[in-house]
């Protein structure tokens, strides 16, 4: 099955990353007009902004890995989407997990993707009062998904989590977000007529605690690279039934290191300029 093959080598991705890189050793946003460079997973950003730590309507989950940094467009939509949650009465806050880092850039671990400064994973969790200074340093996820994968876990499934990724799915703005094919199962379930905002909820490996967003290429960010549209329909027919069948003879082999990609030139510049190779 094509997304087991796909799935295998975004983790082994993953894990050829997970050393150190030179990204982590910028503690500050490179200053310029913010412009988001490259792709989403091989990519850097210039003039990113630091989301607010102290909001009203939203809270940032650990903050002590400065990793709550976006363009300007991310953090507008964070704002806009909170500001829904709210009003609709749908949970006191919106949890903001993993964004970018201050120059975007690879990360050591956790993430392939979250490198120009368009990503951002928001919690499925949508608490009825805000969380301590200790919660947001050390967050315990709620699981949704059964433990095997194949539905979503109806004790702790809320209605007004499927408004959330809805919400979050039919900002202009966003052109995916990725959730666990059982999550994106049941939201194919309570859809009702209202589909076309489901293209833009793609199943994916994980996710069974939050989505990752991603937005649009800004207009005036020339060096983005956007990403293929979505397939046409709502997702939820042969495609999405794919993702529960077992895995064709060899197609869970070991797992092969990738060698990272070459960085577009404007960021191994950002690099150049703002780093002493070690």
């Amino acid at each position: 099955m094509r997304q087991w093959i796909v799935g295998l080598l975004a983790l082994a991705s993953v894990q050829a990353f997970a050393a150190p890189t030179p990204w982590q050793r910028i503690d500050h946003p490179v200053p310029g007009p913010a412009q988001a460079i490259g792709e989403f997973a091989n990519g850097c950003i210039i003039g990113a902004q630091p989301l607010q730590l102290q909001a009203a309507n939203y809270q940032v989950l650990r903050p002590d890995q400065r990793r709550y940094y976006g363009h300007p467009d991310l953090l507008m939509f964070i704002l806009r989407l909170s500001n829904q949650i709210r009003h609709l009465n749908l949970g006191d806050v919106l949890l903001v997990g993993d964004m970018a880092m201050p120059a975007g850039g690879r990360f050591g671990s956790g993430h392939a993707s979250h490198q120009s400064g368009l990503d951002a994973d928001i919690w499925l969790q949508l608490p009825r009062q805000r969380w301590t200074a200790q919660q947001l340093l050390k967050p315990q996820p709620l699981d949704l998904v059964t433990a095997n994968g194949r539905d979503v876990n109806a004790a702790v499934w809320q209605p007004q989590t499927a408004m959330l990724i809805k919400l979050a799915a039919q900002d202009s703005e966003v052109t995916r977000i990725f959730v666990s094919p059982a999550i994106k199962k049941q939201l194919c379930r309570v859809a009702g007529e209202d589909r076309g905002w489901l293209t833009k909820v793609r199943p994916w490996f994980g996710h069974r605690a939050h989505m990752h967003v991603r937005l649009r290429c800004p207009a005036d960010s020339l060096e983005c690279r956007e990403q293929a549209p979505p397939p046409a329909g709502d997702g939820c027919g042969a495609e999405l039934d794919s993702w529960f069948l077992p895995p064709k003879p060899g197609a869970g082999g070991p797992s092969v290191k990738k060698t990272p990609p070459p960085l577009p030139p404007s960021c191994q510049a950002l690099l150049d300029r703002h780093l002493i190779t070690p």
